[in-house]
């Protein structure tokens, strides 16, 4: 690793506070982009980058401006809330709020993911197992519905129906154009520990340990997710705030950060400020740069630092998709296409153990991310204490386990469209978990519906879509419509 000095935490920050002005504006120019939408077209985003890795049908109709919504409107430190457009990415809002000392209660591992895609999709990361997801955060949201209405949706208040389901919704019941979400304190840096476990269910074991007690060895954590390499090579990461001074690592160049992790046995301890922690996976979105080689030690040397990012690789894969590049390589090298198994999928922690092994076992890809979550306690006003989110129902009091993978595995002459992602659906459902739905999905209808809240997304779309003018939830996620 190499060491740099921690400078100062900057006196402004680095992302302007943009004002109501600019938010009205923004707006404005939404509401103009709706109307200029023909009826018999569906309302999408004219959105030029998407986290998303499922297909999408192409369309030639217009859609919705937020060319305006990337912004932060305002932040309020004493109250520790921000009030933020829908399209304002984590990148930015983070730049907005770390120079007060203050940090959304979950920031999602990639710099462009918005934080209105975060709260309609899903978003996690290491607080998770102590902050839930990026939508229990929100104490109000404002939401262009189908209707091409902008209401307020909120806890114990108006439209409280749709705050609630809006979740795991994916732009179905409408798109967030305001947000007021609560933040948490952060100190300067965080003290990381790296703990190896040669056996999956000891770490499934010190995991839920973790969670229970908030603390490992007497040292508080913060920050709580890992990597399984193998299934006797496997870490937990635990992070830890502090103020204190000293020489912080840098992953943003030449070191990579989940080598870093590796070691023989025992514990190993790193530092980073709390800004590169929070963005550490998103220099080589999380390994996945080794697919474009910026892993190559001669290649990363040559690549400008500007570009080890996950946005570029994004600009990568869609290059891929356009012209089959890497199918055409595997084609030459005698080798058959690939199929893609990009998902991260949710097990209750009791069953993380069972899940890994038949992975590992049945689906040829490493590493595994791991990362811990529980919904916050309690529920706010108004939710069902059972499903408090209807179209992704985790369950209050349990602990889950996410679990990531992303690459591809050889498909065989023959074989059915999707069949390791189906194999994954089904083992899933078996352990009782759920898979989120930014990747490619298999699901029958009465599957999906059962799984996803299906008889409440239809009244949810009849009041706040009766026209139908966004796509149906299994159209877009399931038919790649």
């Amino acid at each position: 690793m190499s060491l740099r000095p921690e400078s100062p935490r900057r006196a402004r920050s680095a992302v302007p506070i943009a004002g109501e002005a600019a938010f009205a504006d923004g707006v404005e120019r939404l509401l103009a982009s709706y109307r200029a939408i023909p009826e018999t077209a569906s309302v999408r985003l004219a959105k030029k980058t998407s986290n998303l890795f499922r297909a999408r049908a192409v369309t030639t109709a217009p859609g919705l401006d937020v060319s305006g919504l990337g912004i932060v409107v305002s932040i309020d430190p004493q109250a520790r809330t921000a009030d933020v457009a829908g399209m304002c990415t984590y990148e930015d809002l983070v730049a907005a709020t770390l120079p007060f000392g203050l940090a959304p209660t979950v920031v999602p591992q990639l710099k462009t993911i918005t934080l209105g895609g975060a709260v309609t999709g899903l978003g996690i990361e290491s607080t998770s197992f102590r902050g839930g997801l990026p939508h229990e955060a929100v104490r109000s949201m404002d939401i262009l519905t189908g209707a091409g209405e902008i209401v307020t949706a909120a806890p114990g208040g108006p439209n409280e129906d749709l705050f609630f389901g809006f979740p795991n919704s994916y732009g179905t019941l409408g798109y967030s154009v305001r947000l007021t979400i609560e933040l948490e304190p952060v100190k300067r840096f965080v003290e990381l520990r790296h703990v190896r476990f040669h056996a999956l269910a000891e770490l499934q074991d010190a995991m839920d340990r973790i969670i229970g007690a908030g603390e490992f060895d007497g040292e508080e954590v913060h920050y709580l997710d890992g990597v399984v390499f193998s299934a006797d090579e496997a870490y937990l990461c635990l992070g830890r705030q502090t103020d204190e001074d000293g020489p912080v690592s840098d992953y943003t160049g030449g070191d990579i950060f989940y080598r870093s992790i590796q070691h023989p046995d025992g514990v190993t301890r790193d530092r980073l400020t709390t800004h590169d922690y929070l963005w550490r996976w998103d220099t080589d979105w999380f390994w996945c740069s080794r697919a474009f080689g910026a892993q190559n030690p001669t290649i990363r040397r040559l690549w400008p630092k500007s570009m080890l990012r996950s946005s570029f690789y994004w600009k990568l894969v869609a290059l891929d998709r356009r012209f089959d590049i890497g199918d055409r390589l595997a084609a030459r090298r005698g080798d058959p296409p690939g199929e893609r198994v990009v998902q991260d999928v949710e097990v209750p922690i009791e069953n993380t153990t069972a899940f890994l092994e038949w992975f590992l076992t049945e689906i040829p890809i490493e590493p595994i991310w791991l990362c811990p979550l529980r919904l916050r306690e309690p529920a706010p006003v108004g939710a069902d204490p059972v499903r408090p989110w209807p179209l992704y129902p985790l369950e209050p009091k349990r602990t889950y386990v996410n679990i990531g993978f992303w690459s591809a595995v050889p498909m065989q002459p023959g074989q059915i469209e999707g069949r390791a992602n189906r194999l994954i659906e089904t083992r899933v459902s078996e352990l009782d978990g759920h898979k989120s739905l930014y990747s490619d999905a298999f699901y029958t209808p009465e599957q999906f519906d059962e799984l996803y809240g299906g008889a409440r997304f239809r009244e949810l779309k009849a009041a706040y879509d009766p026209q139908g003018r966004l796509l149906d939830m299994y159209a877009k996620a399931v038919r790649r419509q």
